[in-house]
């Protein structure tokens, strides 16, 4: 069983930087988020356990590009749904869409594959990453995602992702129906 705690940990020592930067960006932005620490998480059926510790769902996290590799999209969507190129190549308006490689995610998001979350995105300075979310989670008043580690998984409000986090990013979202 897991514990859930308020806030960033006591005692920072042995996290990652990007970890910690998370928190801080969260705290400065006055964002309230309860967190589960856990050993590594690096797909949706592997963090069953820890949803029913944060009581919401982490979301399913892709990072795809073009096929010249010159357009990048974070799609957020929740973990049960069947992710279709086409569905989402359509609503976008672009060529097929494939999985970027693990590079991307590390230049653009100092995100490692397994990690991949929307708080990756403070790290996208030049706007590289054009964020997608998928309608059902906007339906959700509770988000989770790992704050750029999957060794720890944190629940935020979906409004403060919005409404907070995104503007002190400069990152813009677009809603699709998967």
């Amino acid at each position: 069983m897991y514990t859930l705690y308020d806030g960033r940990p006591q005692d920072c020592s042995d996290r990652l930087e990007k970890e910690i930067k998370t928190y801080d960006l969260l705290d400065s932005l006055g964002i309230e988020y309860q967190r589960v620490d856990h050993g590594e998480m690096p797909t949706i059926e592997s963090c069953k356990e820890v949803d029913e510790a944060l009581g919401v769902h982490i979301c399913k996290n892709l990072l795809l590009c073009n096929r010249q590799k010159t357009d990048f999209y974070l799609v957020l969507m929740p973990g049960d749904k069947k992710f279709m190129t086409k569905e989402l190549s359509a609503q976008l308006g672009t060529a097929r869409l494939s999985f970027a490689d693990g590079e991307y995610m590390e230049e653009f998001l100092n995100i490692t594959p397994g990690s991949l979350s929307v708080f990756g995105l403070m790290n996208d300075k030049d706007n590289r990453v054009r964020l997608i979310i998928d309608r059902d989670i906007t339906k959700e008043p509770m988000f989770a995602a790992h704050p750029c580690i999957n060794t720890s998984s944190l629940k935020v409000k979906f409004s403060d992702v919005i409404e907070k986090f995104l503007p002190a990013v400069k990152h813009d979202y677009t809603v699709v129906e998967l």
